[in-house]
């Protein structure tokens, strides 16, 4: 029983690894090779063209790296399947419980090692980009499940990958790594005191995400309320004639968006040298040069870029309808895809009060209406490629928007980012704090299968 276990600092007696980054073991543990102890298996030679709702439960790379790392169960995690047919031409890629399934690929150094350890029961195949590692009879596999996930072990294979955008684990990566083992009954009790422990941080953690979404949720609340009603609750109301916007306050305008804001056309120059100008969802506008990726589709050739300065209001045509505005805080050239509008009016709280209300969940509502092109894609990988509808330059320049008096919009921006820094700080604040219970968690797992804590 886990109330049972107890933990103390040390063991009575250590010796050198001869692992690097390992350090002293207790001394009577035992180091195999990964070879030694697992044998290896492919996963299905598909596509996620070959995944289907119904067949056989199959775990890709997608699963490993963004959904169900560490451990899966598919009567508990939802997974894609295979046909049936696969039983019968490629048993040598079906899973037994307590089995080990490697992504092959990770696009960051971090996710090099990312397993997945299948703990249910039931036909489950591995998939695509994926490496089976079975272990040997004789050891607790939730053991070996931590020890493959300890910091120690993990730094072992990130020394071992090669690749510089996309990193490789191949089998022979993984069978010249080193494991330690104490003894079964040894192995069962650290990872029932495992077991109990992380699953307390994951609750802790799980609860603090939760409190990260509501406080977003009462943002995005609080920014679409301020937009549409204004900050004065007891002002008198007033249809605003554009049935998804509803009521407005009785001062507030109707206007075309045309009418509010002045699109920015002119081209960029070639002659002269330009910064390019990025618009991402989190960030806004920012500077390409500071991009960390995808810098090999920097274009020499800036003929076709428009220009937009200070001030500006800057769309993305593809994404406007998931956030993708935002007020430049640079003169620089943008990319032909994107729309910039400015105002003649010397008071920047314009532009900032259309890029709040732009990100509102009821504007990106109708934008999707009024998007045509291409819908999210599943990349088969637990990721999807950005959603391309797109909004037309006509569609927007005839959209009905909400214009509240100078004064008033001057107001709203400074409530709106008085009230969402307050709002911020508290989400910075339980990241930092799940990022502690999860470095914590790390050196909890790591202290545990090192012997650097004992469990007895």
């Amino acid at each position: 029983m886990l109330d049972t276990v107890k933990v103390v600092l040390r063991y009575e007696a250590y010796k050198d690894s001869k692992i690097d980054g390992v350090g002293e073991l207790p001394a009577h543990w035992g180091v195999k090779r990964f070879l030694n102890l697992f044998s290896f298996g492919k996963g299905l030679n598909i596509t996620k063209e070959n995944l289907q709702d119904e067949g056989i439960p199959c775990v890709n790379y997608g699963e490993v790296h963004s959904k169900y790392g560490f451990e899966v169960d598919p009567e508990k995690h939802p997974l894609k399947h295979v046909s049936k047919d696969y039983l019968l031409t490629s048993q040598k890629s079906l899973l037994n419980p307590g089995d080990f399934v490697f992504a092959d690929t990770s696009e960051d150094i971090e996710g090099s090692g990312n397993f997945t350890q299948l703990t249910g029961m039931g036909d489950v195949f591995a998939g695509y980009h994926t490496v089976i590692a079975r272990p040997a009879k004789g050891h607790n596999h939730r053991y070996l499940a931590y020890l493959l996930d300890s910091t120690s072990y993990r730094d072992q294979v990130r020394k071992s990958v090669k690749g510089v955008k996309v990193y490789t684990i191949s089998q022979a990566v993984l069978k010249n790594t080193f494991l330690w083992l104490p003894k079964i009954e040894e192995q069962t009790s650290i990872a029932n005191y495992l077991d109990g422990k992380t699953a307390q941080l994951d609750q802790a953690v799980a609860i603090k995400q939760q409190q990260i979404a509501l406080l977003k949720e009462r943002k995005l609340i609080l920014i679409q309320h301020a937009v549409t009603r204004g900050l004065n609750p007891n002002a008198p109301l007033r249809d605003s004639g554009v049935e998804w916007i509803g009521e407005i306050p009785a001062k507030w305008k109707i206007e075309s968006f045309k009418n509010i804001l002045i699109e920015r056309n002119k081209k960029n120059d070639p002659i002269e040298s330009r910064e390019r100008l990025s618009l991402s969802i989190d960030k806004g506008i920012t500077l390409y040069s500071e991009k960390t990726t995808n810098l090999d589709r920097f274009k020499d050739d800036f003929s076709q870029y428009k220009l937009t300065h200070k001030g500006d209001l800057v769309f993305n045509s593809m994404n406007m309808i998931v956030g993708a505005v935002g007020v430049s805080d640079y003169f620089g050239c943008i990319s032909p895809v994107y729309y910039a509008y400015y105002t003649q009016l010397e008071n920047p709280n314009i532009t900032k009060y259309y890029e709040y209300f732009f990100k509102s969940r009821i504007v990106q509502s109708q934008l999707y209406c009024l998007g045509k092109g291409i819908m999210a894609i599943d990349r088969g990988d637990g990721k999807f490629n950005t959603v391309r509808l797109k909004v037309s330059r006509d569609d927007l320049r005839s959209m009905k928007v909400p214009y509240p008096t100078i004064s008033e919009i001057t107001e709203i921006v400074d409530f709106i980012e008085l009230e969402s820094s307050k709002i911020d700080k508290a989400i910075k604040l339980q990241e930092q704090q799940i990022e502690k219970l999860k470095e914590y968690k790390a050196t909890l797992i790591n202290s545990a299968v090192t012997g650097k804590i004992k469990v007895a």
